[in-house]
């Protein structure tokens, strides 16, 4: 059974106002257990507890907002993607990244999404890293 595109367009919509609400449990409740997360220029990770294990680094070195988000779906709703621009603060230094001194960035960035039995079962993130260097290098 597919979602309707008007259903996984919600969907995806209260992902991102749960992340922007810091609601990691809001956001967890929304993913299937077996959730596939594509990392930007990295590695896939799976499952629901690998996902909030990397949101809890990612809230360790990084405050961000998402704003100007434009959701798009397929046609069966079984698919959507996600642009954005970031808004965020780099607080605490990331592994094989410049050293954090609270810098400030804006960089847009996009999402695609699986979507099944009303949950989501696909997140690959993309944003260009290099612009990301250069604002906080």
């Amino acid at each position: 059974m597919s979602d309707s595109p008007a259903t996984t367009a919600d969907l995806v919509r209260a992902y991102y106002a749960a992340f922007n609400a810091g609601d990691r449990d809001a956001m967890l409740a929304l993913l299937t257990d077996d959730v596939a997360h594509d990392l930007n220029q990295g590695a896939r990770e799976t499952g629901r507890e690998a996902f909030a294990a990397f949101m809890r680094r990612m809230d360790t070195s990084y405050r961000e907002r998402l704003d100007d988000i434009v959701v798009m779906t397929s046609s069966d709703g079984t698919r959507a993607a996600a642009e954005y621009v970031v808004h965020g603060e780099y607080l605490a230094d990331d592994a094989g990244l410049p050293p954090a001194r609270g810098q400030r960035y804006v960089l847009p960035g996009g999402a695609f999404f699986a979507i099944r039995d009303g949950r989501i079962a696909r997140v690959s993130n993309y944003y260009n890293l290099e612009d990301w260097i250069a604002q906080v290098g």
